[in-house]
């Protein structure tokens, strides 16, 4: 198979990336480098998880291990949004589930999964560090704090239009 190629931006991320450990310690850059390939790429793909391995001296399946593992990880591409509803006790009690719901109702989907239209997935996350402001969410990396029904709603439909 030939080596799978990424943008000059993410070649020198990787190159950089990999000064930073000793030789023979190269495969600790191995999340970092999935996390900025699926950035660039929208998912782990098979041919990208090869790329990566041969890269750090890796046999395929143990770089498979790790996006099992890890559920920041992704097989799949995302939507053009990402939206992440935390479910955990502070915002469970000021109705996370509830939006949870909402949410799953609203775009005809369940966790991990991108609606028809590809503008919107969701997933269901444990916490996200706005306990204080619960119920949070966040939208592609922006915090939604003291979300509503009627907020997440005009957010949702907000999302779904074409950009």
């Amino acid at each position: 198979m030939d080596p799978m190629t990424f943008s000059p931006e993410l070649e020198a991320k990787f190159s950089k990336l990999l000064t930073n450990y000793p030789p023979g310690r190269q495969r600790a850059a191995l999340i970092p480098m999935l996390l900025f390939a699926q950035d660039e790429v929208g998912a782990i793909t098979p041919e990208v998880a090869g790329e990566i391995a041969a890269r750090l001296d890796l046999q395929p399946l143990q770089v498979d291990e790790v996006v099992s593992y890890y559920s920041m990880l992704r097989r799949k591409p995302l939507g053009r949004h990402h939206v992440q509803i935390c479910t955990n006790v502070s915002c469970m009690l000021r109705g996370g589930a509830e939006l949870w719901d909402q949410a799953c109702r609203k775009l005809g989907i369940g966790n991990r999964e991108v609606a028809e239209d590809g503008q919107v997935s969701l997933e269901e996350v444990e916490c996200i560090g706005a306990c204080s402001w619960a119920p949070a969410l966040l939208v592609d990396y922006e915090f939604h704090h003291h979300m509503t029904p009627e907020k997440l709603d005009r957010l949702l439909d907000d999302l779904r239009k074409p950009h």
